[in-house]
């Protein structure tokens, strides 16, 4: 079972893609825009806070600064709860989203928290998942690893910038489980407030190997810190990712894509909403922005509005049931 962002579902995300978008967005400008992220510098939601604001602010959609303020704990639990408990009307406000929200959503993580009491804005596309291990590592492929986790599961400690079971660990779940790992429960990961943490951990040889993200590993990447044993892609990526090996090249056929995206608080006015979709619509459009998709491995998700609440919902359902096929929900 696959819930990747490949294939077919790219296909009727580019076909609902095509939608017009109503932004009567002219009746609202924000005072103070501001992006939550959910987690520690260094992470993926950090990313897209920070990212997408400047992009925003140097094309001028935005009309001044975006404030990103980082609001780690729970998986992005503490960020929901504050956004939907004490600022459920507040019009300058986006929150950074992705696939891990979906997970944390769908394996009711959230206490009394639901995907309905917020507002989904818009996807700026898909970040395909990674498994590294440390530069001066002796482990070289991904099937190398799996066998060391087949041999003994308590061995490998593998750590991300999800909760236990959250994407991160559940990426790694689905390799193990398609690399013929017998009890994918016995796989060791160990969670960190943000993928920036993990690193770190995998750097000090507290753990043997990371999964995250395309776009949070670049960095480390590029450092010379990290190496991709394993990018979870239905094929290689173009251009500088090209060096890169998939999972199922090495006969793991494991991929995961990371939708990332928006969410504002459930009770923010039609005008403001309109105007976020507006702006995250009108910034996917522009050559910087795909030009910043392409040096950071995002693969393309363009929904907004509507198409994009009705994707998310679809990811929390599709997540639901692989959480259950594999243990985690009863």
């Amino acid at each position: 079972m696959s819930f990747s962002i490949t294939g077919r579902s790219l296909l009727a995300a580019a076909a609902l893609a095509l939608c017009p978008v109503a932004a009567s967005a002219q009746d609202f400008t924000p005072e103070n825009p501001e992006c939550i992220a959910p987690a520690n510098p260094g992470g993926g939601w950090d990313f897209t806070c920070r990212q997408v604001g400047k992009s925003m602010q140097d094309l001028d959609i935005i009309p001044s600064t975006m404030q990103v303020v980082n609001l780690s704990g729970g998986g992005g639990g503490v960020a929901f709860a504050e956004v939907v408990n004490k600022r459920n009307d507040d019009n300058d406000l986006i929150v950074a989203a992705s696939s891990a929200t979906a997970t944390r959503l769908a394996q009711n993580a959230f206490p009394g928290n639901t995907m309905d009491q917020v507002r989904w804005i818009g996807s700026v596309g898909a970040d395909y998942g990674v498994i590294a291990v440390a530069a001066d590592s002796d482990i070289e492929t991904l099937p190398q690893l799996m066998d060391r986790m087949k041999e003994d599961p308590t061995s490998i400690s593998i750590g991300g910038g999800s909760a236990v079971g959250g994407w991160d660990h559940l990426k790694v779940l689905i390799a193990a489980q398609k690399a013929g790992v017998e009890d994918v429960r016995q796989v060791k990961y160990i969670a960190f407030a943000g993928g920036g943490e993990a690193v770190t951990q995998l750097l000090a040889g507290s753990l043997q190997a990371f999964t995250g993200d395309l776009s949070e590993a670049k960095g480390f990447v590029d450092s010379g810190d990290i190496k991709v044993i394993a990018l979870l892609a239905p094929e290689r990526l173009e251009g500088e990712f090209s060096k890169f090996p998939t999972a199922k090249e090495q006969g793991i056929d494991a991929i995961g894509a990371n939708w990332r995206g928006f969410y504002a608080p459930g009770n923010m006015s039609d005008e403001a909403y309109d105007y976020w979709v507006g702006a995250v619509d009108k910034l996917y459009d522009t050559e910087e922005w795909k030009a910043v998709m392409e040096a950071n491995g995002l693969a393309p998700l363009d929904l907004q509005g509507e198409e994009f609440q009705q994707f998310v919902s679809e990811s929390v359902q599709n997540i639901t049931d692989l959480s259950k096929e594999i243990g985690i929900l009863q």
